[in-house]
């Protein structure tokens, strides 16, 4: 598949900020909003009792079309 110049600059710039990305922050997909999330204490996602990520880790929502499903 054929990229344009301004795609191929969108990945490498992902690939860019994967190298530097601290272990810190975490990426959530839900319902199509891509959120910057904080790692609990642990250096791990925060999950609140009922088994879903926690919403008080939340720290900015990023407007990239994403989804989180499996392959």
């Amino acid at each position: 598949m054929e990229l344009t110049k301004e795609e191929k600059n969108a990945v490498n710039t992902l690939r860019r900020l994967a190298k530097r990305w601290p272990q810190s922050l975490w990426l959530f997909s839900g319902s199509g909003s891509l959120s910057v999330m904080k790692c609990g204490p642990n250096g791990e996602p925060v999950m609140s009792e009922n088994g879903s990520v926690d919403p008080a880790y939340k720290i900015e929502t990023i407007n990239i079309p994403n989804d989180g499903g499996d392959w």
